[in-house]
């Protein structure tokens, strides 16, 4: 049972994965309000085709352009999300019936489990709410949040003990819970980017080609009482300063790291420390040419994909390092 319990943990991280990519996905090719309900699509369980479908459709909601691609790029994500759901309520109930194992991580699978029924409302909410961009960048790192806990799990039920354990680097966990936080924040402010359109609105390298001012006020102005925020609906400027500060604390967020890591790496005796930094490293530096080439290639979309998926993967080498330096040193 135990083994299967890890097999079962280790699907629900890939699940998890894919369900990431597919919700980043339906953002950037804005299909977020493919279907306006939840958790159906106009009403139905599945996207609408049949002529008497449709024009219930066009009965119901007259204000809305129903555009089929759209609405089976959400509601494929939807399906996906609904069985990761399912999956990690099957973690809980396992964990749950099985809590004499001593290594079952009960506490853990039901975080899991009450972090995906408010993803599920935070989800709801994105549509019915229109996209408004607070709920839109907290429905992103939700996702991001579940991933990296399934990590966790996973980790904790396979990772073994360094041999003779890494005092050296366990004193460097609080540093690697600094860079973790440094991260974090540059994740949130690309959700912030994301969920107000503001990547246009920012070409050239290293700065914005645009003359106007940065202006840091705008940057966290919250868009109130619109009927519907897609497509954004901040100010020009407002958008080139939120893409900006993204870059700025990209920036920092790399010299953080960098640093970081190699301060562990230059002090850690254990192959398996080394290898983390290095992992870590190695996905810094992939999301900073992803980063570039979105930019210089004018936001395709399968290049800005791949930046929005590293950016998961350079979340959990971090997650993976502080688990290394906090529970296996």
């Amino acid at each position: 049972m135990y083994k299967n319990y890890k097999h079962l943990v280790l699907a629900t991280f890939l699940l998890s994965i894919l369900v990431v990519g597919l919700g980043a996905y339906t953002r950037l090719s804005d299909a977020g309000l493919g279907c306006p309900d939840w958790p159906g699509c106009y009403g139905f369980l599945t996207v609408p085709k049949h002529e008497a479908d449709l024009a219930h459709v066009e009965q119901t909601y007259p204000d809305m352009m129903f555009e089929k691609a759209k609405a089976w790029k959400e509601m494929i994500h939807r399906y996906f999300a609904g069985t990761l759901g399912l999956l990690i309520l099957a973690l809980f109930i396992v964990a749950l019936i099985k809590r004499q194992h001593p290594v079952m991580p009960v506490k853990l699978s039901f975080l899991l489990l009450v972090l995906v029924v408010f993803q599920a409302v935070l989800g709801m909410w994105t549509v019915t709410m229109n996209l408004q961009p607070l709920i839109v960048m907290g429905h992103l790192l939700g996702g991001f949040s579940i991933l990296s806990l399934i990590t966790l799990l996973y980790l904790r039920l396979t990772a073994k003990p360094i041999t003779g354990g890494d005092a050296a680097a366990r004193r460097y966990f609080t540093l690697s819970l600094v860079g973790l936080v440094v991260l974090i924040m540059q994740i949130a402010l690309g959700g912030w980017l994301a969920a107000n359109y503001a990547a246009p609105h920012c070409n050239g390298l290293p700065l914005c080609s645009y003359g106007q001012p940065f202006s840091l006020s705008s940057v966290f102005q919250l868009p109130l009482e619109h009927s519907t925020y897609e497509y954004g609906v901040l100010s020009q400027q407002a958008r080139m300063s939120i893409h900006l500060l993204h870059r700025i604390w990209a920036l920092v967020t790399c010299v953080v790291l960098a640093l970081i890591m190699w301060r562990i790496y230059s002090r850690a005796i254990s192959k398996k420390i080394k290898q983390c930094c290095v992992a870590v490293l190695v996905a810094l530096l992939c999301q900073i040419c992803l980063g570039l080439a979105v930019v210089h290639w004018h936001f395709p979309l399968a290049v800005a994909l791949a930046h929005n998926l590293m950016a998961a993967i350079l979340l959990l080498t971090v997650v993976r390092l502080c688990f290394y330096l906090k529970a296996r040193t």
